[in-house]
């Protein structure tokens, strides 16, 4: 394991355990104020936190998983632990949205009424400060490791601000201004929040879940950054995943047909080194062609125009090919 990839699990162990003391924390202060308030928007939020819990231990779990080194019978590590763990949170968040919007749903038809706001008032405001503490901390994290399990936890947490907020507005509205209905409402609204997070979350964990390539910004500096070296000829079928903390790449170079296995050899040590530098932590792989394989011409995924300073020219990218415009092959 790299010293980048131990400081990786080490960042999101840590926000884990911080998302899960808070979920805790919140839980037990929120189950008094659900009792006195009767708020059905109180109740959402506790059932919220008490899945936050949940789903903050989920993570934990996963984050370890995932900062385990490759072994026997995961040779491309454990990253992927970090996307299932976070597809585990999203169900949990769409579970608890189906719940709260049930609830709202009775408390419409049968007009109960919210009392002590002021319980339910101050424990949404405790609850806010806390979880921008938090949010500010996972911010760091995500900054720094791209982790999808903490960034999933992050935006189901964004929720839980937007959610106390609508705690106390329900509040105000339904014992202060005398507003009926406006408690279950906005239990109904929460639930719509809660789920359009959940399908926004999914997003990020089944992309690594899929293998997604790199975006092509990361793509096209990686192409710029191989086609310094002066004996690289061309490059093709290059593939690219991230899989938790761990970047993958493997690609096709030509080379002089001409060389030796040792002068070959020599250059793709040479290209990994520059690679590894601009990329830490990236594993590659480099199978080396003879320039004009007979493949070439036909190959999509054949990057264009490597030596004609596709570096220092700030490159257009494309799927499977960088350009130049009137200098690119037919």
């Amino acid at each position: 394991m790299t010293a980048s990839q131990h400081q990786h699990g080490t960042m999101t162990a840590r926000a884990a355990i911080a998302s899960v003391s808070m979920a805790f924390l919140l839980l037990v202060i929120k189950i008094y104020a659900a009792w006195a308030t009767a708020s059905v928007a109180m109740l959402g939020s506790l059932a919220d936190t008490g899945l936050d819990l949940v789903a903050s231990l989920i993570t934990l779990y996963g984050v370890r998983v995932a900062a385990q080194p490759a072994d026997f019978d995961h040779r491309f590590g454990h990253g992927k632990a970090e996307a299932i763990a976070a597809l585990f949170q999203v169900g949990i968040i769409s579970f608890s949205a189906l719940g709260i919007a049930w609830r709202a749903v009775e408390r419409l038809m049968h007009g109960a009424v919210t009392a002590h706001a002021e319980y339910g008032i101050t424990v949404s405001i405790f609850a806010i400060v806390a979880t921008l503490g938090l949010l500010a901390y996972q911010r760091r994290v995500i900054a720094s490791t791209g982790s999808v399990a903490i960034h999933t936890d992050y935006v189901h947490y964004q929720s839980d601000v937007l959610l106390n907020l609508s705690v106390i507005a329900a509040l105000v509205l339904d014992q202060y201004l005398g507003v009926k209905g406006a408690d279950p409402l906005f239990g109904v609204l929460i639930a719509l929040w809660l789920g359009w997070g959940a399908i926004r979350a999914s997003n990020r964990a089944i992309d690594q879940l899929m293998d997604k390539e790199w975006p092509d910004e990361k793509r096209a500096r990686f192409i710029a950054v191989a086609a310094r070296h002066p004996e690289l000829k061309g490059m093709h079928d290059l593939r690219t995943r991230t899989s938790g903390a761990h970047d993958f790449v493997q690609f096709h170079m030509a080379l002089d047909p001409a060389m030796t296995v040792e002068e070959a050899h020599r250059v793709i040590d040479e290209v990994e080194n520059k690679l590894a530098a601009e990329f830490p932590g990236c594993e590659i792989l480099i199978h080396v062609d003879p320039e004009g394989h007979v493949d070439e011409p036909d190959n999509p995924l054949i990057e264009r125009d490597l030596t004609q300073g596709v570096a220092s020219s700030g490159p257009s990218i494309r799927r499977g090919s960088v350009s130049k415009g009137p200098m690119e092959k037919p």
